[in-house]
């Protein structure tokens, strides 16, 4: 019988497995289950509850974040890998900059709430569900592997003063354009 670590341990070896070697070869990690890391709606990481406040520690866990295909997120190291929570989407996106504005090459980017900088286009499209409870729109930027950010409303509000008409699948949808990819972003009625 092996003797189980005890979860008060698991946050500072996820911190030591993710600074490890990722490029030799090793065997699968093990899986630890539910991890009590929590990211909540408005982006910030909690651990049992407790706030993570060292931006570099946030920033490190993000670098191995995961989400699977059943939707689950995980935090997968060359050693471990642990099952965390997710109120919404992992990150936000907290700043636009726009090139080109209104031109056929016109190009949106955003830095998320951990300062990655990603463009979109079709490998990071932006996506929109309408809340069913507040038929709001919620804007969602792909950053990578499936893993995403909500556009905060005041970017979201921003980016639709870049958007215009344009006729998709026969019915004229309101959008923005970014690296050769239009993105709808609402019906026009």
């Amino acid at each position: 019988m092996t003797e189980e670590r005890p979860p008060a341990d698991q946050l500072q070896r996820l911190a030591a497995a993710a600074k490890g070697d990722r490029t030799s070869i090793r065997p699968p990690p093990r899986d630890l289950g539910q991890v009590a890391i929590h990211i909540a709606k408005d982006g910030s990481w909690f651990y049992r509850g407790t706030p993570i406040s060292r931006a570099s520690l946030v920033r490190l866990f993000a670098s191995v974040l995961r989400r699977e295909s059943d939707g689950s997120y995980w935090l997968v190291t060359p050693a471990e890998r642990g099952r965390i929570t997710v109120e919404d989407a992992p990150f936000l996106a907290v700043e636009l900059a726009v090139r080109n504005a209104g031109s056929a090459d016109q190009c949106v980017t955003f830095r998320t709430n951990l300062d990655e900088i990603v463009t979109a286009d079709a490998a990071h499209p932006i996506r929109v569900v309408i809340a069913p409870e507040t038929r709001e729109p919620r804007p969602y930027l792909r950053i990578r592997d499936g893993l995403e950010a909500r556009l905060t409303r005041p970017v979201f509000y921003e980016l639709v003063e870049f958007g215009t008409e344009e006729q998709v699948g026969g019915m004229s949808r309101f959008g923005v354009w970014s690296k050769e990819s239009f993105f709808p972003l609402g019906d026009l009625r």
